[in-house]
């Protein structure tokens, strides 16, 4: 069976490409642009690795990160945080998030792919 992605990001073509990618490489893949979407795939679904944008039009992939720790079932779900937002702050904001790893925006698709790869 293959390993179940989600991927969170209210920029379409970032969203396209990535699920693209994920999907050639064999991964199930299901998508959200939004918290609303993303808790309803993330309670449905279970995924077994997260890709959550830093902003979103409803809430950010900080909350939602935290929300998934708390959760017993999720709490060891790797979390990769993908922000064109960088600097002390952000990087203060993904410590007290605990997320696995952290990718600034603009990425290259491959290191992205690589840093997936590294949990599986």
């Amino acid at each position: 069976m293959s390993k179940k992605i989600l991927v969170v990001d209210d920029e379409p073509d970032i969203l396209r490409v990535v699920v693209f990618r994920l999907k050639k490489m064999g991964y199930e893949v299901f998508s959200a642009t939004t918290g609303k979407e993303a808790f309803s795939l993330i309670k449905e679904q279970k995924p077994d690795l997260m890709l959550l944008d830093f902003r979103l039009p409803d809430t950010d992939g900080i909350e939602i990160s935290k929300w998934v720790r708390k959760d017993e079932e999720l709490k060891n779900t790797p979390i990769i945080l993908i922000s064109a937002s960088s600097g002390p702050d952000i990087l203060a904001l993904v410590k007290e998030a605990t997320v696995n790893e952290y990718v600034s925006k603009p990425f290259d698709p491959d290191d992205l792919l690589a840093k997936i790869q590294k949990y599986f």
